[in-house]
Parts: structure tokens; C-alpha cells; sequence
């Protein structure tokens, strides 16, 4: 017990005053670390609502392009300019008055005999085969 006492007694022990100045600035300093940490979350929210702008803006500029093109499409189908290219072409439609033409091939010709390509198997004899199946060589 009296070692205890000897080495550390309470009332010996230099008091720790509390300063107020100390204190504050902590404080201060843990205000300020608090937003820049919130300032640097806002920047980066910033920046990735600014790159979906931008994606969503070129999208949306890609889909005004293809709403122009439709909208002409639309207006060419709906056109008599239309319906008379489609009688002429894929109808096969004429207008009174019109001498149509309709190509025929020459009656003396004959039709070009079309070449059939002979595929020839290679022939592979037993041991090939066997040779094959276990070493995968030949």
C-alpha cells in the first residue's frame, strides 16, 4: 500500500486545466474537416449529374434525329407520290393509256446448265481411324 502511495498519489499529480481556446478550435477544426468532407460528396454528385446530362442530352438529340427522319418517312408514305411508285413497282399497275412491257427471254435460248460441285470423302483406312480415336493424330 505504500508503494502505491508513493508512486502515485492523486493529490501530487499537476491538475490538467481546461482551456477554452483549445476547445474552440478543436471544435473549429472539426466543423471545417466536416465540410470539406460534405463539399467534396456534393462535387462528386455534381459531376455524375453532369455526365448524365450530357448522355441524356446526346440521346435525346439522337432521338429528335429519328423523329425527323419518321416524320418524313410518314409524310413520303402518305404522299400520291408513293402509291404511284409503289403501282409502278411493286403492284405492277399502269395507268390508262400506258403500253407496259414485260421482258421475255428469246425463245431460242436454253438455260445455262448449272456445274453441281463432287465432293469426294478422303478414304481413311482402320488403323487411321484407331490411330485417330487414341491419339488424335494421324
Amino acid at each position: 500500500m505504500r508503494q502505491i502511495l508513493a508512486c502515485g498519489n492523486i493529490r501530487d499529480m499537476k491538475s490538467i486545466k481546461f482551456n477554452w481556446k483549445y476547445a474552440v478550435s478543436i471544435l473549429v477544426i472539426l466543423i471545417m474537416a466536416y465540410l470539406v468532407m460534405d463539399f467534396n460528396s456534393r462535387m462528386a454528385n455534381l459531376r455524375n449529374l453532369s455526365m448524365q446530362r450530357d448522355r441524356i442530352s446526346t440521346q435525346v438529340s439522337e432521338l429528335e434525329q429519328k423523329k425527323a427522319r419518321l416524320e418524313t418517312q410518314i409524310a413520303y408514305a402518305t404522299s400520291d407520290a408513293a402509291v404511284v411508285d409503289w403501282a409502278y413497282e411493286d403492284g405492277r399497275l399502269v395507268r390508262p393509256g400506258d403500253n407496259p412491257i414485260i421482258p421475255l427471254p428469246p425463245a431460242e435460248s436454253t438455260p445455262a446448265p448449272s456445274v453441281a460441285p463432287v465432293i469426294t470423302q478422303p478414304v481413311v483406312s482402320n488403323w487411321q481411324i484407331w490411330l485417330m480415336l487414341f491419339v488424335d493424330k494421324q
